[in-house]
C-alpha cells in the first residue's frame, strides 16, 4: 500500500476488529512465531513500540534503494502500514497462512523464511521499479514507494497453493481454480483499492514463484536448514511443482 498518512497512535476500528477475528479464530489455534509477528505489527502502528521514524519515511521504492541506498526501508517497509484496516486485512490474512504454514515447516524455518522472503519481496519491488522506468520511460515506477506486509502475504498465498491440493478457491465472490486465484486477487484488488500498490503485490507473486518453482527454493531450504538443522518438509506436489516453470 502507498502510504497516504502517518501513523496513527491509540486503538483504532480496524484494530478493534482484529482482535475480533483473533478471538473468533481461538487466540490458541494461532501458531506462536505467527501471533508475535501480528502483535508485534499491532504494538508498532499504535505507536507503543517506539522507532526513530514515521511509517511515510520508510516506504521502499526503487529510487531510495538504488540511488540513496536507504537499506532502512529496504528491511523495514514491509512492517509498517499506512491505516487500519490496512494492518487488518493483511493481519488476518497472516492468521491463515500463518496458521497453515508455520505448524508445517516448524516455528524456527517459518520465522527464517519469513525473513528470507521479506527480503527477497523488497529486492524484486526495487527491481520491477527500476526495470519498467527503463521499459517505459514512465519515472513514476522508479519512485512509487509503498509499506506494509502484503507483499510477503502475496508470497506466502503463493507457497500454499503449492502445497495444497489443486481445489476452487473463493476470491472475491469469484470461484476459481487455485493456480490462477492468486492473479485474480492481484488483478481485484488493484480494481477495488486502487491506492495499494500493485508492483508490490506483484513482487510478492514473483518472490513466492521464485521458492515454489525454481532452483531458488531449494537453496533458500538448504539455507534454512544450515541455520536451523530442521529441513523444511514440503506435501509431494510442491516438489511436483518446483521447477514446472521449466519444464
Amino acid at each position: 500500500m502507498r502510504p497516504v498518512q502517518r501513523r496513527q497512535q491509540g486503538l483504532q476500528y480496524g484494530i478493534y476488529l482484529l482482535c475480533m477475528q483473533a478471538v473468533n479464530f481461538g487466540i490458541e489455534q494461532i501458531p506462536p512465531a505467527t501471533l508475535i509477528l501480528i502483535i508485534l505489527q499491532v504494538l508498532l502502528y499504535v505507536g507503543l513500540i517506539k522507532v526513530p521514524w514515521n511509517a511515510e519515511e520508510v516506504c521502499i521504492s526503487a529510487v531510495k534503494i538504488f540511488k540513496y541506498r536507504d537499506w532502512k526501508s529496504f528491511i523495514v517497509s514491509n512492517f509498517e502500514h499506512g491505516s487500519d484496516m490496512h494492518l487488518y486485512y493483511n493481519m488476518v490474512s497472516l492468521i491463515l497462512k500463518g496458521s497453515y504454514l508455520e505448524p508445517m515447516y516448524g516455528t524456527i524455518n517459518f520465522v527464517i523464511l519469513l525473513a528470507v522472503l521479506s527480503l527477497g519481496c523488497s529486492a524484486v519491488y526495487t527491481f520491477l521499479g527500476y526495470t519498467l522506468m527503463h521499459l517505459t520511460g514512465d519515472y513514476g515506477y522508479y519512485t512509487q514507494c509503498a509499506i506494509g506486509f502484503s507483499a510477503v502475504l502475496f508470497a506466502l498465498k503463493i507457497i500454499v497453493v503449492c502445497e495444497e491440493h489443486d481445489r476452487i478457491h473463493d476470491v472475491g465472490g469469484f470461484r476459481v481454480p487455485s493456480k490462477i486465484a492468486v492473479w485474480v486477487e492481484l488483478v481485484l484488488i488493484h480494481l477495488l483499492v486502487p491506492q495499494s500498490s500493485f508492483l508490490g503485490h506483484l513482487g510478492g507473486i514473483l518472490a513466492g514463484c521464485l521458492y515454489c518453482y525454481t532452483f531458488v527454493g531449494e537453496m533458500i531450504d538448504n539455507l534454512i536448514y544450515n541455520m536451523s538443522g530442521t529441513p523444511i518438509i514440503h506435501e509431494e506436489q510442491f516438489y511436483r511443482r518446483r521447477g514446472s516453470l521449466f519444464r
